[in-house]
């Protein structure tokens, strides 16, 4: 690729750009390694400092029970959905695919030390209401609060100050990850309960709907809905519009 002249974006944690005979080719046929995990410098890195509480928009935090469920294309559907609604909401991306995909706010969470992700995440949240004047403002978030591999969306409950959550959920996905040695992925209910304990209340839930027949997910929507007395989303089937009124009713 850098011999013909083609930048290359590289997701991986090991950088291309440290590697000598890969970044000599790039410098000789003047195009760009874009190593997308490389940790900012410290200039640019910014400490929690309580700002968060200024921003008067409703922030809502998607996050899952497990990795890789959906949680960043359930936030731009949500986002959509809301556009077409006359709603500005904006989207907090805190993932190397958020920024390949354009988000102009937000952070590489897993480049990102630890004693910074907080106040990286406030700053985003800050940055986006007020350059934006936002109605909503949505977190994508990461693993789960509950993945030993990486427990995470704590810090956009606390630090972010995600009062809403909108929470996505495997029915089919039995075990952290698929590897039942990580351990069971816990109830819907006990989630939203450890949701609650932060502070914080589930407006929604919506389905991945992996390994599924078309019945099935219809099916788990139902079960759901009855079990939880929650709006329960299957954006692959039909969308998100559902939690429209529901942010609507955030907004008055």
């Amino acid at each position: 690729c850098l011999r013909k002249n083609i930048s290359l974006v590289n997701g991986l944690h090991e950088r291309l750009s440290n590697i000598p005979s890969l970044a000599a080719s790039a410098q000789q046929n003047n195009v760009e390694l874009i190593d997308v995990r490389k940790p900012k410098d410290r200039k640019d890195l910014h400490f929690w400092n309580a700002e968060i509480y200024s921003v008067k928009a409703p922030i809502i935090a998607v996050i899952g029970t497990d990795c890789a469920l959906g949680k960043r294309t359930t936030c731009r559907m949500v986002k959509q959905a809301c556009a077409d609604a006359k709603i500005n909401a904006q989207l907090i991306y805190t993932g190397q695919t958020g920024w390949l995909q354009g988000g102009q706010y937000g952070f590489i969470f897993d480049s990102t030390l630890n004693d910074f992700i907080s106040g990286e995440l406030e700053h985003a949240v800050v940055s986006c209401w007020k350059e934006t004047n936002a109605d909503v403002l949505l977190i994508e978030g990461q693993s789960a609060l509950r993945n030993p591999s990486g427990p995470c969306g704590a810090e956009m409950l606390v630090s972010g100050n995600a009062k809403h959550v909108i929470l996505v959920h495997g029915p089919k996905r039995k075990h952290y990850e698929h590897l039942a040695e990580w351990g069971a992925i816990h109830s819907v209910a006990s989630e939203i309960e450890l949701i609650k304990m932060y502070g914080s209340n589930v407006i929604a839930i919506a389905l991945n709907t992996e390994q599924c027949s078309l019945e099935e997910a219809f099916q788990f929507q139902k079960e759901y809905e009855a079990e939880l007395n929650l709006p329960v989303l299957l954006p692959l089937q039909q969308g998100v519009e559902k939690i429209v009124p529901v942010i609507q009713s955030l907004l008055n």
